[in-house]
């Protein structure tokens, strides 16, 4: 019984260094992003409304999780 409560132990340090592990990836991309943008991001996106910039930068931050989850898990 101690062995099975150690494994999910183990289990649940491991999800949450991975889960901070990947949350610091993005906000990482999203600064650089804002880094080499010529424009404010954010100021285009909220004041602005620009919208495809928004479905850009969504899309962007999709496909960024898809592969820092996969660079985790192999």
């Amino acid at each position: 019984m101690e062995i099975f409560a150690a494994v999910q132990l183990a289990e649940i340090g491991s999800t949450i260094v991975y889960t901070l592990l990947g949350v610091l990836m993005l906000g990482l991309c999203w600064w650089i992003i804002n880094l080499i943008s010529p424009f404010p991001v954010v100021k285009e996106i909220e004041h602005d409304q620009n919208v495809a910039l928004a479905v850009l930068i969504g899309s962007v931050f999709l496909s960024l999780s898809i592969i820092i989850a996969a660079v985790i898990i192999s």
